[in-house]
C-alpha cells in the first residue's frame, strides 16, 4: 500500500480559494455529493421533490461539495438523467440556497457546448458563489449524443483541449487574443466579463475526457475518475502523481455510486455500487485517505434508505473522522511582521 507523502504542496492561488480549498488538502480526504440528493433506485429519475432542503441539508452538516452532472438528454439504453436540470443553472440557484458548501459540475460535456459561453456561465456562477465554485469538465459518456448537436464523436478529445484553452483565455486574462482551431478568434478588442471570483477557477477533469494523465495534471487541478475496484487505488495514484511531478499536490477523487447499510458493521461489497455499513465505510476510507484519495463524491441512486436519513448517518458518523477542509487564514501584515 503506498502512502501520501508529507511534502507536496498545493499551489498558492488554490490555498485560499474557497471552494478548491474547502473540498481538495493534501493529506485530507473530504466527502461530497453527486447530485440529485435523493434516492431513486427504481426510476432514471428523481422526483427532484424537497430538493432545495436536501442541499442545505448536507450543506448545514458540513459536507464539503455537491456535484451536478451535464445530462441533455434522456438515453433510456443509459438510464440516468442525473439531477435534471441543467447544471450550470442549477448552479446559480444552489448559491442563492447555500452557504459554505462548493458547487462543483461533474462534469460539464465541454464538446457539445460553445466554450466561450461556458466561460461567461462559470465565471457568473463562479461571483454568485463567492467563489464556491469548481469547474468539471468531461467529454461525456454518451455517444448517441453527439449526432443531435451535429457533431463528431471522434475527435471530441481534441476539440476538449481546444476549447479548455479558450476558457482558460478569457476567464484569466483580460482582452484576451486566442487562436482556436475548432471555434472562434479572439483578437484582443473584446473582453469576457465576469472574470473568475479569484485568480482563477479551480479545473478539475472528470473521468479522463480522452486526455493522458501527464496532459491533465499540466493543463487542470486534479481530477475525479470512477472507480469500482478499491484494489486498484495504490497503482492509480502512483501514476498520477508520476504525471503531476515531484513535491506537487494535484487532487485526486473519485465518484461511486453507494448504498449504505442499515447495519453499522456490514461488510465492504466493492464494485459498481460501493456497499457497506458506516463502520466498514470508516476503516475503508481511512486506508485510502492514506494512500492519497483527496475526495469522494458519493451518488444516492441505488441507495435503498431514504436520502435524508443517510445523510444525517453520515453526518454524524463519517464526518468527525473526515471534516471537510478548512481554508488557511493568511496573517495580516501587521501579524506578518509582529
Amino acid at each position: 500500500m503506498t502512502s501520501m507523502p508529507s511534502n507536496l504542496v498545493l499551489a498558492p492561488e488554490l490555498k485560499q480559494h474557497p471552494g478548491y480549498a474547502r473540498v481538495f488538502q493534501p493529506g485530507h480526504l473530504t466527502f461530497g455529493f453527486i447530485a440529485p440528493l435523493e434516492s431513486y433506485p427504481n426510476s432514471p429519475g428523481p422526483t427532484l421533490q424537497d430538493h432545495t432542503h436536501m442541499a442545505q441539508k448536507v450543506d448545514e452538516a458540513g459536507f464539503s461539495a455537491i456535484w451536478l452532472r451535464d445530462v441533455p438528454f434522456y438515453d433510456p439504453n443509459f438510464g440516468d438523467v442525473g439531477q435534471i436540470l441543467d447544471p450550470l443553472v442549477y448552479a446559480g440557484f444552489l448559491a442563492a440556497v447555500t452557504q459554505d458548501i462548493a458547487i462543483g459540475t461533474a462534469g460539464i460535456v465541454l464538446p457539445l457546448r460553445d466554450p466561450l459561453i461556458v466561460a461567461k456561465q462559470a465565471a457568473s456562477v463562479d461571483q454568485l458563489l463567492g467563489g464556491r465554485f469548481i469547474m468539471g469538465l468531461a467529454t461525456g459518456d454518451r455517444p448517441v449524443e453527439y449526432p443531435a448537436f451535429g457533431l463528431d464523436f471522434d475527435n471530441r478529445a481534441e476539440r476538449f483541449r481546444d476549447a479548455l484553452a479558450i476558457i482558460r483565455a478569457t476567464t484569466q486574462t483580460h482582452w484576451a487574443t486566442h487562436t482556436s482551431r475548432f471555434y472562434g478568434q479572439l483578437n484582443g478588442d473584446i473582453d469576457l466579463v465576469p472574470k473568475a471570483f479569484g485568480a482563477r477557477m479551480p479545473t478539475i477533469i472528470v473521468g479522463q475526457a480522452g486526455q493522458s494523465l501527464e496532459w491533465i495534471a499540466q493543463h487542470t487541478d486534479g481530477i475525479l475518475s470512477y472507480i469500482s475496484n478499491p484494489a486498484l487505488i495504490p497503482q492509480i495514484i502512483e501514476r498520477w502523481r508520476a504525471a503531476c511531478g515531484p513535491n506537487v499536490y494535484k487532487a485526486y477523487g473519485y465518484g461511486t455510486l453507494f448504498d449504505l447499510d442499515r447495519d453499522p458493521d456490514h461488510p465492504l461489497q466493492a464494485g459498481r455500487v460501493l456497499r457497506a455499513g458506516r463502520n466498514s465505510l470508516i476503516e475503508h476510507w481511512k486506508r485510502q485517505q492514506d494512500q492519497g484519495v483527496g475526495h469522494v463524491a458519493l451518488h444516492f441512486k441505488p441507495q435503498r434508505r431514504p436520502a435524508a436519513e443517510v445523510i444525517d448517518e453520515l453526518g454524524e458518523y463519517l464526518l468527525p473522522h473526515f471534516p471537510s477542509a478548512v481554508l488557511p487564514v493568511e496573517p495580516s501584515p501587521a501579524q506578518a511582521h509582529s
